[in-house]
């Protein structure tokens, strides 16, 4: 199985990219500005005893998105994990102070680019009967965040998106399906107290936040031959429970 996850060289997208290589997928990961990180994800795939490449895609730039599909060869299954984060607007900026300018770039990278995405792949998961696209998105579209709700808006549209796309596809054999991670303990440094973290974890049935490696252990279940007829479905993460925009 070959395998495109966009987004690859951190976080959630560079834990299933290894998740894959280490069931014997080919993986191909997009970065856009983190090449080293990039290549050093590639390396522990190879020495995990998998294949991998690393091609640059950025969302934002439309004209990048099929040649990076192209040069990945034929793919049969889609990981769309990158977002454009956006602007960081302070909590105090109301609905109305959000310049036209932030929705239309949001909307641009995340939901077009993301479209077009899906448009370079489909054409040949259609031909070979099989296919999979998993879109990655975030508690914050459905329960909000505090301030700016351009974000969560542009991860809603990735909803609909699937479930079209799995009424579109599925006479072809392709399944599609969106993963919604919760507060997710990854790599990155956040801007949350370990007292925060812990009473969100508080709120969720299993006491505890999920890893990048939970994320990516559910992705590649979606995303696999082991998915048999699971599609047009929102799957929510278990932090997800811990309503995390609520409590900080």
């Amino acid at each position: 199985m070959h395998v495109l996850i966009t987004g690859g060289s951190s976080g959630i997208g560079a834990a299933t990219a290894l998740a894959y290589g280490k069931a014997g997928a080919r993986v191909t990961i997009t970065y856009n500005t983190g090449a080293d990180r990039a290549a050093e994800v590639v390396k522990r795939i190879e020495e995990a005893g998998g294949g991998a490449a690393a091609v640059h895609l950025d969302l934002e730039d439309h004209s990048t998105i099929a040649p990076a599909a192209a040069q990945a060869g034929p793919v049969d299954a889609l990981v769309a994990n990158a977002v454009r984060w956006g602007t960081i607007m302070p909590n105090s900026v109301a609905f109305e102070g959000i310049p036209a300018a932030e929705w239309s770039a949001a909307l641009h990278a995340n939901v077009v680019g993301n479209a077009l995405l899906v448009q370079a792949v489909l054409p040949g998961m259609r031909r070979r009967g099989f296919g999979r696209i998993v879109f990655v998105s975030s508690g914050a579209a459905e329960e909000g965040l505090p301030g700016p709700g351009v974000y969560g808006t542009a991860k809603m549209a990735l909803h609909g998106m699937a479930r079209a796309l799995a009424w579109d596809a599925g006479k072809d054999g392709v399944l599609v399906n969106v993963a919604v991670a919760g507060l997710t303990v990854t790599e990155r440094e956040r801007p949350v107290s370990q007292e925060a973290l812990d009473a969100i974890a508080g709120h969720t049935p299993s006491r505890r936040l999920s890893t990048a490696d939970d994320l990516a252990e559910l992705i590649v279940f979606l995303g696999s031959e082991a998915n048999r007829n699971l599609t047009g479905e929102i799957i929510r993460d278990g932090s997800n429970a811990g309503r995390s925009a609520h409590v900080l």
